[in-house]
Parts: C-alpha cells; sequence; structure tokens
C-alpha cells in the first residue's frame, strides 16, 4: 500500500516477533559530510501484530501529531521530567504525597509511556486496594495529573487516566455544605463573635483555610478586591482570589487588626495554625451555632452557592482553584479579568 508522501511508512520486519509490523515517520534528514547523500532520521511510533495496527496508529499520529521521541520514554523517566517541572509553590506534604503515589505503581514504571492504557493503569489502583481510599486517590491523582501534562505538551495524543476508578470504597460522609438560611443565620449572629465572620470569609472567597490563615498582608489589593493566593496545596491553586463585597469590610478588620505579616491571627495577635484555628476557634462557634460542618464544607458551599446563582462554570473553577480539572482550552485560552470575578463571587447572597 502505497502512502502520500511525508504521511510515514508501515511495514513488516523480518524473523518471529511478537509484534512485527513497525509504524515510524520521518523527523528531518542528515547530510553526510564526505559523499553529500542526505539520510533520512526517522522516528517510530511502535510495533503492533498486524498491518492494520500499525496503519491504524500512523494514522491517529497524522491526525493529532505527538512528540515521537518522548512518547518512547518510560512511565519512570516522564515521572522524573513532569516531577521537576511542577513542583513549583507545593507543600513538602503534596510533594511527598507524590513520590509515595510514584512508589506504589512500580509495576509500569519500565513500561513506555505510549504503551500504557487505561487497564494499565486500572490494574495499579487495583493492586493497590489494600490500601486506603485516601493513598488509592492520591496514586489516581498522579496518573491524571501526569497525563494531563503529556498530553498538554504534545508528548500523547490522548490521556488514558481520566475514566480510572478507586477500587476502594471511600468512609469519608458525604460533603454537606451550608444551606441558605444558615448562611442567612450566620449573618444574623455575626456581631456576637468576632470569628464568625471568618466562616463568613471562607464561604464568600472558597478558599481553603491553610491559604486563608497563610495569607500575608502585602498580598491583599484592597483597591481591586483581590488576594493573591501564592501558597496551596496544588499548582492550581495558586490564583486571585476575589473579595465580595458582603465581606469585604472583615477583611479590612483582620488586616488592621494584625500587627505581624499575616493577616488573620488570634485573640493573642499569632498567626493561626490549622489545629490552633480547628480546635479553639472553629468547631467551638460551631457547636455555639448548634451547626454541624467541617472546615472544608465552606468550600462546597462556594461552589454550590455560585451554581445557584447562575455563575459561569469556567469562573468558578478559577475561584476556588480547580483549573486542574479544566479542558484544554478553559486552560489555555480563558483569561478572566479581576473585575468579572469580583462581580461573580458577589452573585452570593
Amino acid at each position: 500500500m502505497r502512502l502520500p508522501n511525508g504521511y510515514g511508512t508501515v511495514y513488516k520486519l523480518s524473523g518471529k516477533r511478537r509484534n512485527p509490523w513497525i509504524a515510524r515517520v520521518t523527523k528531518g534528514w542528515t547530510i553526510n559530510a564526505e559523499t553529500g547523500k542526505k539520510k533520512q532520521n526517522y522516528s517510530i511510533i511502535g510495533y503492533y501484530k498486524d498491518q492494520q495496527s500499525a496503519l491504524q496508529a500512523l494514522a491517529d499520529y497524522n491526525d493529532n501529531p505527538y512528540d515521537v521521541n518522548m512518547a518512547q520514554k518510560t512511565f519512570a523517566e516522564v515521572y522524573e521530567l513532569w516531577d521537576a517541572k511542577t513542583t513549583e509553590g507545593l507543600s513538602k506534604k503534596t510533594l511527598s504525597n507524590r513520590k509515595t503515589a510514584f512508589k506504589q505503581c512500580s509495576e509500569i514504571h519500565s513500561m513506555r509511556i505510549c504503551d500504557i492504557k487505561q487497564r494499565h493503569l486500572q490494574d495499579v489502583l487495583n493492586n493497590n486496594s489494600h490500601l486506603s481510599y485516601d493513598s488509592v486517590h492520591k496514586i489516581q491523582g498522579l496518573f491524571n495529573q501526569l497525563f494531563s501534562w503529556c498530553v498538554a505538551n504534545d508528548y500523547l495524543k490522548k490521556s488514558y487516566a481520566e475514566d480510572l476508578k478507586n477500587p476502594v470504597k471511600s468512609t469519608q460522609s458525604l460533603k454537606s455544605p451550608f444551606s441558605t438560611d444558615e448562611i442567612r443565620f450566620l449573618w444574623d449572629n455575626v456581631n456576637e463573635n468576632e470569628y464568625i465572620s471568618i466562616i463568613l470569609i471562607l464561604i464568600y472567597s472558597g478558599v481553603r483555610i491553610s491559604e486563608l490563615i497563610d495569607l500575608e498582608k502585602s498580598e491583599v489589593d484592597f483597591d481591586k478586591q483581590i488576594a493573591f493566593i501564592k501558597d496551596s496545596k496544588t499548582p492550581s491553586g495558586i490564583r486571585n482570589v476575589p473579595i465580595a463585597d458582603k465581606v469585604l469590610p472583615y477583611w479590612r478588620h483582620y488586616y488592621n487588626k494584625s500587627s505581624c505579616c499575616k493577616v488573620f491571627t488570634t485573640v493573642e495577635g499569632d498567626p493561626f495554625t490549622y489545629s490552633n484555628f480547628s480546635k479553639r476557634y472553629w468547631h467551638p462557634l460551631l457547636e455555639n451555632l448548634n451547626l454541624s460542618h467541617t472546615i472544608h464544607e465552606t468550600r462546597h458551599t462556594c461552589v454550590s452557592q455560585l451554581t445557584m446563582n447562575g455563575a459561569d462554570k469556567t469562573i468558578i473553577k478559577f475561584i476556588v482553584g480547580h483549573k486542574s480539572i479544566m479542558n484544554l482550552t478553559e486552560k489555555v485560552y480563558t483569561h478572566i479579568e479581576i473585575s468579572k470575578l469580583v462581580e461573580t463571587i458577589n452573585l452570593i447572597p
């Protein structure tokens, strides 16, 4: 079968082989300095069991070209490259979790990245079903991030990590956002205890508590009504967070009250720690208000309220730092003005 010029070639190798058919494309020419003759340089797409499979692989490549040389690298080699390029801004705990997840998928370390399909990734998860739900979820997250990075950089044409199933049953209870009535109840009681306003700030921003208590004064711009989150558990979490009109006075209160570089501080004026905020403020406050919610449910509340009030889904992802689950078009081509972020967060009544 004659293929178009520049399309690539498919042919059968000699001898007894498991996958005798090869698909390859030309990736430039080399000129012999002595003879002046040209020699083609090839990149091998892969080896296949029959001619039809090789032709299909070649057609797929021409339909959506990718970096053939990178695709030949092993999972472990690609992991090292990806890890080196995506660690900036990540916490020590996140980096430790990433390395642990990588170690737990050793069965595919030596496989070429282009040969890894959904069944291989699912087998890794299934073979780790003796671990906790969260541990397997971290492996699943590693696959999602690494393969999405490969696709975004044209190292692969497709990610097989998107529809994987965690074989371990989650023991976590379902997240329960604050209801509209409960938010109204918080507003009715906000003057009873100044730290109730922090609950409202969390709801009206979608930030993680760790992001809020780590926020420094230099990272807040009241003129633009924005706070810049520069230290987050994920690269997607590094973002501009809009400050809603309704909670702007409380942001200013804590900013002016603080005598250190942090915006939010304890009664004694010390920076918060997660444990300190949870034990001394969150749980006593919720108990006194007769409410039952986790701190993380404020983020779910923000998303829920924005969705109910007609906010654009892409803007919601930007606000709460869920850019990792955006499609490629949303990530690359969408630029959102700060004023639009503020306008959106103000949709929460």
